[in-house]
């Protein structure tokens, strides 16, 4: 009797991952899709209209106040140079660059 249930058992589990895996089959299946086609002209497009500021060549230089990779200038009292030493001294907390 227990090869019976035994083969019962796995019938069932079987059933269940064959339901299981037809379920999914059919959300994929309902799951909306762009042909090729049209998914190639919206990045074409999308690569036409967004300007890269990596590929100056194409778009031209930006400006420093659009280019997002551009270095921050500092201003205010600590800009990094000494105003009264040499110019080829930069400040340090302690000591000067050319000392180190």
């Amino acid at each position: 009797m227990s090869m019976v249930t035994t083969k019962s058992t796995m019938t069932e589990l079987k059933l269940r991952r064959l339901m299981e895996h037809n379920h999914r089959l059919r959300e994929e299946l309902t799951r909306p899709r762009v042909t090729i086609s049209v998914a190639s002209m919206n990045l074409i497009n999308y690569c036409r209209a967004t300007k890269d500021p990596l590929i100056p060549s194409v778009w031209g230089p930006l400006p420093k106040s659009e280019d997002p990779y551009a270095p921050v200038e500092q201003a205010g009292c600590c800009s990094g140079k000494l105003e009264s030493s040499s110019s080829s001294s930069f400040y340090h907390p302690w000591k000067l660059i050319s000392e180190l």
